[in-house]
């Protein structure tokens, strides 16, 4: 093991998250691997296609916050703690759901016998400790600052979006109106408007004939990877684009990729609560995102004018 760390000195950032990382490649190509060779079918998608997912969006997790972590100079034992207990309620979730898929079942809102309900419990119980350890491992991000403007917008609205998208989660265990009436032993859904299992997106599964709550889950929680990654192209751009070289200038693009996000966020959960499918928006939802581009280009014209960069290089009463 000391071996491994040495040939990869990233293996040693966080080494709980770092070895959960190695464990959900594993288990990425294990359920490749299965999608390949096991012909079962669970909700419309082939078995093995839900721990695939999960296990890639954790891996992604998993390196993310482990490489964060080993930026960080002031609350690193704190920080430490939360990713290890991150890590521990990661894993028992993809052993849970890698146990049903085994079993043959479904793993999220199963009801249908006591082991299906105690396992149900287990995984959501562990869900709420991997949000809890987050929201703290976030308050060391937003306590230890770096130097770079930009870059801190970009790690703190990131990580604040991320734990949005991770609430959001929340909205699919209450029990729909059909199941309440029907008194069965499945409480809760990924689908709004219709039962999970209808026709889906290939792969991600997503209704594309009614409402998806993962839609919004998804994109909210991988804000973390997706803010800081606007913030490196606007760094790699700053390279030959002169107007981007000012680290206010790019501070206020990355504010603006973040507010456009969350627009974008809210207008996804209001259209899979409306029951309508991510792929057939209606007149409104195309109003609202036409409305998001709408400030969004108005605000990065903005930021880029040559007066507002001018401002920024050279502010009111600064020597020139």
């Amino acid at each position: 093991m000391t071996a491994l760390f040495q040939r990869f000195p990233a293996l040693s950032w966080h080494r709980p998250l770092m070895l959960l990382a190695v464990a959900m490649a594993l288990l990425v190509v294990w359920s490749i691997g299965g999608m390949i060779i096991d012909d079962r079918i669970l909700t419309g998608l082939p078995i093995w296609a839900k721990s695939a997912k999960f296990a890639l969006s954790v891996l992604i997790y998993a390196v993310t916050w482990a490489w964060l972590f080993a930026q960080l100079t002031r609350w690193r034992r704190i920080a430490w703690w939360a990713g290890t207990v991150a890590a521990l309620g990661l894993a028992v979730e993809l052993i849970v759901i890698t146990t049903q898929i085994v079993r043959g079942t479904t793993s999220h809102f199963n009801f249908t016998t006591p082991l299906n309900a105690a396992l149900w419990n287990v995984m959501g119980s562990s869900i709420v400790v991997v949000w809890t350890a987050t929201l703290i491992a976030s308050a060391a991000l937003f306590a230890d600052p770096s130097a770079d403007p930009a870059r801190n917008a970009a790690i703190r609205y990131g990580a604040a979006l991320s734990l949005v998208g991770a609430a959001l989660g929340m909205l699919m265990v209450r029990a729909t109106p059909e199941q309440r009436a029907a008194g069965g032993s499945i409480s809760g859904a990924h689908t709004v408007g219709l039962a999970d299992g209808g026709p889906g997106l290939p792969l991600l599964g997503w209704s594309t004939a009614g409402g998806d709550l993962r839609v919004p889950h998804f994109l909210g929680m991988h804000a973390l990877q997706v803010i800081p990654l606007a913030l490196l192209a606007l760094e790699y751009g700053s390279r030959r684009i002169p107007a981007l070289r000012p680290a206010q200038t790019r501070r206020t693009l990355v504010v603006t990729a973040a507010a456009t996000y969350a627009a974008v966020l809210t207008v996804l959960t209001w259209q899979a609560l409306r029951g309508q499918s991510v792929v057939h928006p209606d007149a409104a939802t195309l109003a609202a995102f036409a409305a998001t581009a709408l400030g969004a280009t108005a605000c990065t014209a903005t930021a880029l004018r040559p007066k507002h960069i001018a401002a920024q290089r050279f502010p009111a009463g600064a020597n020139r």
